[in-house]
């Protein structure tokens, strides 16, 4: 899809009223955060950095969707200042996000995100030579852990704070807590699935994935986007529904380049997920096949690296695992486009099958 000069002004403008509202958020935070001493100050100010400059991907969302939706109150016109407050809600899920990464990281123990140190590995980083053998590290994940419930508490106080009706202030705040208990619950079936405590099905693995990126990623942005909006529950039904697939299938092709794709060009480690021993769908199919125990002492290995990881890659395209997850992006897309009918107003549509058409060719 070509975007226009108009487009590209309007998702500009929209990511600057986002980013400003953000700073807002952050900044008056990190300044109550400075009578609690300078250590508690940093978690702010490495948060701020972190969180500011985004993609700004669920807000974008929420906000093209709302901007595309037939806006009404119940006496059926717009509602003065309603855009402003739906800019408010895309910036607490932005910190939504940031939270869940933090939590993230610490589960996975990681230091770097996109080729830069995190806020764990930036508090590490400044840790310094006193701290106990070990000290630095749970200090600095500690921090992490704490930012989290910090992103967490200011996510809720956006929302229940909202200017807006108590009735509509009350769905959007169960939306919340509906997407924050998916996502958790997909968390825990992620780490179960890892450790060996949760068998490795694809239903299993699939569902796994719609908790944890599809609910928050992209049903929690178009149903507050509808919510906003006015919008009928079917409409908003149907928004969630087609995200959902779109989730799902932005997910499985994660999976895809993550291991094999390029790296140059998403910026991940080619074998980081099977040195992980991650349980995903290309893993799920290739356990169903001959090909496994070629493939079996390899996985989980930690120093898994170079000859040994194309030896793996090599061997999950020959058993046809790249293909099948391929089959169940498209099988995903088909659903997709299959809910987009008539009760999906025509430019919400168009919103979804811009973002649809990301998928097509995409490296990182």
């Amino acid at each position: 899809m070509t975007i226009t000069s108009g487009a590209v002004r309007s998702r500009t403008d929209l990511c600057s009223a986002i980013e400003n509202e953000l700073t807002g958020l952050i900044g008056k935070r990190a300044s109550a955060a400075t009578a609690y001493g300078p250590q508690f100050a940093r978690l702010w100010g490495l948060a701020g950095q972190n969180v500011l400059g985004g993609k700004f991907v669920r807000p974008l969302l929420l906000m093209e969707t709302y901007d595309a939706l037939p806006q009404r109150s119940d006496a059926g016109n717009r509602e003065p200042g309603r855009r402003e407050t739906a800019i408010s809600i895309a910036a607490a899920i932005e910190l939504l996000h940031y939270a869940f990464l933090l939590h993230d990281d610490v589960i996975d123990g990681d230091l770097v995100r996109r080729g830069h140190p995190n806020l764990i590995g930036s508090l590490l980083a400044e840790a310094g030579a006193t701290a106990r053998p070990d000290g630095g590290l749970h200090w600095a994940q500690t921090g992490g852990i704490l930012m989290g419930d910090m992103l967490l508490a200011a996510t809720h106080q956006a929302f229940a704070r909202a200017d807006l009706p108590h009735e509509l202030r009350l769905r959007l705040l169960d939306l919340l807590e509906h997407t924050i208990n998916e996502t958790v619950a997909g968390e825990q079936l992620d780490v179960g699935l890892g450790d060996g405590i949760i068998a490795p099905d694809l239903e299993t693995i699939l569902v796994m994935c719609g908790y944890k990126t599809a609910t928050y990623t992209f049903e929690l942005p178009l149903r507050a986007a509808a919510a906003l909006a006015g919008a009928d529950f079917a409409v908003e039904t149907a928004l969630a529904t087609a995200g959902r697939h779109l989730g799902l299938a932005f997910q499985l092709q994660d999976d895809l380049l993550s291991t094999f794709g390029d790296p140059r060009r998403h910026g991940k480690d080619p074998f980081s997920d099977l040195r992980e021993g991650k349980e995903t769908a290309i893993i799920a199919h290739a356990r169903t096949t001959s090909t496994w125990p070629h493939i079996q002492p390899y996985f989980g290995r930690p120093g898994l690296d170079g000859d040994d990881g194309e030896h793996v890659r090599r061997h999950l395209t020959d058993c046809g695992a790249e293909a099948f997850v391929q089959g169940l992006i498209e099988e995903q897309l088909e659903a997709f486009n299959h809910q987009l009918t008539s009760t999906i107003p025509h430019g919400a549509r168009n919103v979804l099958l811009d973002l649809a058409g990301q998928l097509e060719g995409r490296q990182a």
